[in-house]
């Protein structure tokens, strides 16, 4: 047998793989198929990149798809785009329409199969469902149903695609896990590793040929479905990974992320007839194009730029004011309690659904103050969180929260921007003890920390990494993997205008003697 594995970390090209041909007789159908993968692509326009070159973006997206799809012929093969899933948000712009210009960029370049992440829940059930009706290309996913079990409106299972010949099953499934990484309301989803198992054994029955799945799944779950061989080619979003596994019987791809990279797959399809049975061998080509040596397509460029030029004027709309002064100032931020801090902090809280929320003073940069009644802008919240940290959820035990509060304390009383600002909590410390023991009492809600007890924390991906030494934090699994989560600014830009007026300010959540 032949056995050919390949990993790529983000930021690699991987030389052109492909299997060798055995003489034979000649098969009864021989279909050549290129797939074409994105998935996880948030953002509308290309970003310049530390090496100084431009990539990603849907202009350059669609560059590429649209010239893989005009090299097919009858000659040369037949094209399918797939897309792994999450594309309506997080980005500055689905804040302001809901992903509504995604879908826009989205139908330009059709996908033939289309898989919804967990992002696609973002704004709620009924929004996801307003954005798939909009959707002119076909969505599948077999994991997915409606609160009382059926399947969703314009959603498919799997279907059989015929190209010359040749039988290519497919089906498709969304993040079994969106009800704790996003808001689907009462959506139900069934397990996607089983589900997949299922649909690929019905596609067989169905005569298929060559099975295909797209998915959003972890890259756990993506090995489950890949040892297990009931699917030829597994194409994946979610993880952000330029990835590549081939053993040489089935092979597994992602993309990486914002269409970065994309990745082609080049495969030739025999199948024979023999004793009344169809004999199917398979040759893959993988091929990663780097979207910086793609010219951006003209018209979706042009639509892009109207697109930012609506976000410009977003920018400077109001999305609320504020009752009581905000302190940005560092000698505030990273030394107490603030109101500015407490407003971020409860954004977190609010959007992760979490018990607690905890994040550093040092991470604002804004140092102003908001006098009571000023109208605050996305501009002014961007402004104060710059570093696009993206917001975790970590479940951590009440003796490792205990311990990232006393980092956080730590260096009083000089100004730090370890300094927490917190939300669930109340705290109450002596600043007359040795750092590491200050720490005199913290009330969960109106109950006591249990030691042993877990706790679920939004948090920033800074943090849940050990940053400025949150050491107690480093070890927990993140809900979602960072670069999968939304960023905090954009979670606070949403809190604000759910709420319109901003209200809460210093109330006794870290009481310092």
């Amino acid at each position: 047998m032949l056995l050919i594995s390949r990993r790529l970390a983000t930021g690699l090209l991987l030389v052109p793989i492909g299997g060798i041909r055995f003489a034979g007789a000649a098969p009864d159908a021989t279909a050549r198929i290129t797939f074409v993968l994105v998935n996880d692509i948030y953002l509308m326009a290309d970003e310049l990149m530390p090496d100084g070159q431009r990539r990603g973006g849907f202009a350059r997206l669609a560059a590429v798809v649209k010239a893989e799809r005009a090299k097919a012929s009858p000659t040369s093969g037949h094209v399918i785009f797939a897309h792994g899933g999450d594309t309506l948000s997080p980005s500055l712009m689905s804040g302001i329409d809901h992903g509504k210009h995604i879908m826009t960029l989205t139908n330009l370049i059709p996908p033939d199969i289309f898989v919804p992440g967990n992002h696609e829940f973002d704004f709620g059930k009924a929004t996801f469902l307003q954005r798939m009706a909009e959707a002119k290309f076909p969505l599948y996913a077999a994991n997915l149903r409606g609160p009382e079990g059926q399947p969703l409106p314009n959603f498919k299972d799997r279907s059989i695609v015929t190209v010359d010949g040749v039988r290519i099953g497919l089906t498709g499934a969304t993040y079994d896990d969106s009800v704790r990484a996003s808001d689907p309301g009462d959506l139900r989803f069934l397990p996607t590793v089983a589900t997949l198992n299922e649909q690929a054994a019905a596609l067989r029955r169905e005569g298929a040929d060559f099975v295909v799945a797209v998915a959003h799944v972890t890259r756990e779950q993506g090995y489950q479905i890949f040892r297990g061989r009931a699917v030829d080619l597994l194409l994946t979003g979610h993880t952000h990974d330029l990835f590549i596994e081939y053993s040489g019987r089935n092979a597994m791809v992602e993309s990486s992320y914002d269409a970065h990279y994309v990745t082609a797959i080049d495969i030739v399809i025999d199948v024979s007839e023999e004793s009344g049975r169809r004999r199917v061998r398979w040759w893959p080509q993988f091929r990663v194009i780097d979207t910086a040596m793609a010219t951006p397509d003209p018209e979706v460029a042009a639509i892009v730029a109207k697109f930012e030029d609506e976000l410009n004027k977003g920018l400077d709309a109001p999305i609320g004011t504020t009752a009581v002064e905000l302190d940005s100032r560092a000698a505030t931020v990273r030394t107490r309690e603030a109101a500015i801090g407490n407003l971020v902090v409860d954004a977190m809280r609010w959007s992760a659904q979490t018990e607690v929320a905890v994040t550093n003073g040092g991470g604002g940069r804004g140092d102003k103050i908001y006098p009571p009644g000023t109208t605050i802008t996305r501009r002014e919240v961007l402004a104060e969180l710059p570093f696009g940290n993206r917001l975790v959820t970590i479940d951590v035990r009440g003796s490792a929260l205990k311990a990232a509060i006393e980092n956080g304390l730590s260096q009083l009383p000089a100004p730090s921007g370890r300094f927490p600002q917190v939300a669930g909590l109340k705290i109450e410390a002596d600043l007359s003890r040795p750092a590491g023991n200050r720490v005199l009492s913290i009330m969960v809600g109106d109950t006591p920390l249990d030691a042993n007890k877990t706790y679920s924390v939004a948090t920033s991906d800074f943090m849940a990494r050990g940053g400025d030494d949150y050491v107690a934090f480093r070890d927990a699994k993140p809900v979602l993997p960072p670069a999968d989560s939304p960023a905090v600014a954009y979670e606070v830009i949403d809190y604000i205008k759910s709420i319109g007026t901003i209200r809460t300010g210093v109330d006794g959540r870290i009481v310092l003697k």
